[in-house]
């Protein structure tokens, strides 16, 4: 994790992000995706400028919240703090009608369900400053640059995210699952 603490520590946006995002204090709240997987395949490649990213998905698991569209507002306190970003905070107690999915038991269990091992993978700031990462798969393929489908998502979509998100593209060194 010294590598992925040093990758963030070098990083101020990213920081301020787990800045605003840990003042929620929502329950297995992280901030997932692309946050921390593309700051890993920006350092294989050793790119100084962070690559843009998309948005910001905002993870948490709260099957007492009452409100369904509660996400909106934590939306809106974000965006309130970085105005520059797109957050797209989505409580995973919930998701998994809409990703027709058994119900998810923890926010890691949602992950288990993303089409990406690598980018099931996720990073909070702890009240005392440090770093809490969480992965479905682990991390060693992610730091090894690789993309693989999760056998719990059909392959056309894993194959339709690699061409649809131009991840080979802005990160040439990326060695794809690739099925026949």
């Amino acid at each position: 994790m010294d590598r992925l603490i040093q990758m963030l520590e070098s990083d101020f946006e990213r920081k301020q992000a787990l800045l605003c995002v840990s003042s929620l204090s929502l329950p297995q709240c992280y901030i997932a995706a692309g946050f921390l997987r593309n700051l890993v395949w920006d350092s294989l490649h050793n790119y100084r400028v962070p690559t843009p990213l998309n948005d910001v998905d905002v993870v948490y698991f709260d099957p007492k919240e009452q409100r369904p569209d509660r996400y909106l507002a934590y939306e809106k306190y974000l965006s309130n703090c970085l105005p520059h970003l797109n957050w797209q905070v989505r409580n995973q107690a919930v998701m998994h009608k809409k990703n027709h999915d058994p119900a998810y038991t923890s926010t890691l269990d949602a992950m288990s369900y993303w089409p990406e091992k690598e980018t099931a993978v996720g990073v909070r700031l702890l009240e005392d400053g440090c770093y809490d990462f969480i992965s479905a798969f682990g991390f060693e393929s992610l730091l090894a640059g690789k993309v693989s489908h999760n056998d719990k998502r059909d392959k056309h979509v894993y194959q339709s995210r690699l061409k649809t998100k131009l991840w080979l593209k802005k990160w040439p060194l990326l060695e794809p699952e690739h099925y026949i």
